[in-house]
């Protein structure tokens, strides 16, 4: 009796697991959000966040933190991204 030898398919390669978690993917739209405003106030002397809560407001502090504490986590989160390129 002859052995059938059966043609597989090739396995595809594995799927690289993305290296940022959910939370990265916020703290960086957080700091481009955050950018933006910067360059409003560096172009047309315009603050968006002033303008939406209030010149130095509670509501515009915290949104100033939560950009301040996106920009600390990415600290932490560049060599995870520089390792990719």
């Amino acid at each position: 009796m002859e052995t059938e030898t059966v043609n597989r398919p090739a396995t595809p390669p594995a799927i690289q697991r993305s290296t940022t978690s959910w939370v990265g993917t916020i703290a960086l739209i957080i700091l481009l959000i955050g950018g933006l405003n910067w360059a409003l106030v560096g172009l047309f002397s315009f603050d968006l966040v002033a303008a939406l809560f209030g010149a130095m407001t509670t509501a515009s502090r915290a949104v100033y933190v939560i950009v301040g504490i996106a920009a600390v986590y990415a600290i932490f989160l560049l060599p995870r991204v520089s390792r990719v390129s």
